[in-house]
């Protein structure tokens, strides 16, 4: 399988510098308030959406997430848009074994997720609202696999572009990388100009002066 070339760019930035190329190009991709739940490295990679929903009288046709684990390729984030609920958990244990087994390079929940420890231990990066230890069974289905969704209010389309880290979490549209991309990289480029000129002792009030606060003008 061919290298992913935005992908692979994505993961040597970092979620400030592109929320920053997306504000210049006036993309909404920004999501806060979905955290690592322990502490791991960065993830970017293409989305495998999931949606999940309250049980109700239907009768769950595959364990919730199991699809999207099959269908996803090594270096693939599975994307999961549980509404922000944070009551029931809506990934586990067996999940996270599989997702670590398939390659894929983390699990981003809009909502809880348990078994924590255990992800923690596969060295699998999962990030979520909140850890509980209660189980979906019963309680909790899938709606779909590899359809569009939303989390944080943001769009998210099977095969965008996802980067997460401690700061948060970005969704880059796939048809938009090209732009993106490079701009992050520009931004990164400059920034790390100007730390290398606090370090040499200039005055930071200079360094980040006028030029700075324009620096995502359109």
């Amino acid at each position: 399988m061919a290298v992913d070339e935005w992908a692979s760019r994505l993961a040597k930035l970092d979620t400030c510098a592109v929320s920053d190329a997306q504000d210049k190009l006036g993309i909404k991709g920004t999501i806060t308030g979905i955290v690592p739940l322990y502490p791991t490295e960065r993830i970017a990679g293409r989305a495998v959406t999931v949606r999940l929903k309250t049980k109700g009288e239907e009768e769950a046709k595959v364990h919730l997430g199991a699809t999207a684990v099959v269908s996803a390729d090594p270096g693939d984030i599975i994307v999961i848009d549980h509404n922000g609920r944070t009551d029931v958990a809506g990934w586990g244990g067996i999940l996270s074994t599989a997702a670590r087994t398939k390659g894929v390079a983390g699990v981003i929940i809009d909502g809880a997720s348990r078994d924590v420890d255990e992800a923690r231990g596969l060295g699998l990066p999962l990030y979520g609202r909140a850890a509980t230890p209660l189980t979906a069974r019963g309680r909790i289905i899938e709606e779909s696999t590899n359809q569009p969704i939303e989390i944080g209010g943001v769009p998210v389309r099977p095969g965008d572009y996802v980067i997460a880290d401690a700061s948060g979490i970005v969704v880059v549209p796939a048809e938009r990388a090209a732009e993106v991309v490079p701009e992050a990289e520009r931004i990164v480029e400059r920034e790390s100009a100007m730390a290398a000129d606090v370090k040499a002792g200039k005055p930071v009030t200079e360094v980040m002066g006028t030029s700075y606060e324009k620096m995502l003008s359109h």
